[in-house]
């Protein structure tokens, strides 16, 4: 978000709760004076705010790091001013919507996709990208986040039969609209400006070389991020977007560009599966025997709709799947939560130890 592009607080999507959040922080904390500004970009702790008075280059402060609580793209954020230089973040506002996943690795750890948006663009490419689980995925992802998800298929125009690819997407999107684009010639681009108003923000997600660069180029009317080829030998991208920015569109809309997702690691509840599954457990419902689990016992509902072809196989095998990867998940997150508390304790005992040493 360049200068040029100077917006209001409330154009950049600065609601009446973020300032309540804001005038909250300011009588709890007598110290400097706070002001408010928004996340644009985010790169190796490197960040760039939005503010009523332009784009300031910041940092986060120590506590913040200390305790994991580092901002990301689509965050409000309350800093205190300084006449030059790099001015500190001191607190991030209470998000209203959180495009989380679990860090890449063992690790149980949540990693902020994007912060406080309305719409989740979910862009898969027409071109060898276009993969139903994966769509499945990403549909309980965004339902754990708050936000609505937004099927975008691109390069519409390389496919022979983009209807028929929107009717299958239709099936695994969980009632999520699902628009076609071809972004060479502005096909399909003129409904999703719809989710665009002025102060609404956007997030765009896929995989490298789905199109979100190209995309929101087109949103655009210009070139804002830079795009690469595909390779042709796998449809994959170059990875031409490295970091997370946050574009203002000419319309007013607010729209952040996210790099290549390699891997979806959930960081979701059981709640947000049976939501994005919903035909799913409304066939389970129907089994004869409360804790049926579907393989083979008798009166089952969802093996009949197997058999006659109302239920797609694939679909029904990625269910059982991320319900194991999600409650192995919610058991590696109470662990994680002991230990944290476990720490919590052991940090307090040592100061009220240490008071008591310090009194003899």
């Amino acid at each position: 978000m360049e200068s040029k592009h100077l917006a209001s607080l409330p154009q950049l999507g600065f609601t009446s709760s973020f300032a309540r959040s804001l005038a909250d922080l300011k009588a709890e904390s007598p110290g400097p004076e706070l002001l408010a500004g928004r996340v644009v970009f985010e790169s190796q702790e490197h960040y760039r705010l939005a503010t009523a008075a332009g784009e300031l280059d910041a940092r986060p402060a120590g506590r913040l790091r200390r305790e994991a609580e580092l901002p990301a793209v689509g965050d409000w954020v309350a800093f205190a001013p300084q006449v030059d230089g790099v001015v500190p973040i001191l607190h991030v506002l209470p998000r209203r919507t959180c495009l989380s996943r679990k860090v890449a690795g063992e690790e149980t750890r949540e990693q902020v996709v994007a912060a406080n948006v309305d719409s989740v663009f979910v862009v898969m490419g027409l071109d060898g990208d276009f993969n139903l689980r994966r769509l499945e995925r990403y549909v309980v992802m965004i339902g754990a986040s708050g936000a609505q998800p937004v099927v975008v298929l691109s390069k519409a125009d390389l496919h022979p039969d983009p209807a028929g690819a929107r009717l299958d997407a239709l099936g695994a999107a969980s009632g999520a609209p699902v628009h076609c684009v071809a972004t060479p010639s502005g096909e399909g681009l003129e409904p999703l400006r719809a989710y665009l108003e002025e102060g609404k923000t956007v997030a765009l997600v896929g995989s490298s070389g789905a199109g979100k660069s190209t995309l929101l180029n087109g949103l655009c009317g210009q070139e804002v991020m830079r795009t690469g080829a595909v390779r042709g030998s796998d449809d994959r991208g170059r990875h031409t977007t490295t970091h997370r920015q946050l574009v203002r569109l000419p319309g007013g809309g607010l729209l952040i560009d996210n790099p290549g997702i390699r891997e979806i690691q959930l960081w979701a509840g059981e709640e947000d599966l049976s939501e994005a599954f919903e035909d799913l457990e409304e066939l389970a419902r129907s089994c004869r025997f409360r804790d049926c689990r579907h393989q083979g016992e008798p009166g089952c509902e969802v093996q009949a709709a197997l058999a006659d072809g109302r239920l797609d196989p694939g679909r029904f095998r990625n269910w059982l799947d991320l319900q194991k990867e999600i409650q192995h998940l919610e058991r590696r997150r109470d662990v994680a939560a002991s230990r944290k508390e476990d720490r919590r304790l052991g940090r307090l005992y040592k100061r009220v130890q240490a008071e008591k040493n310090s009194r003899r």
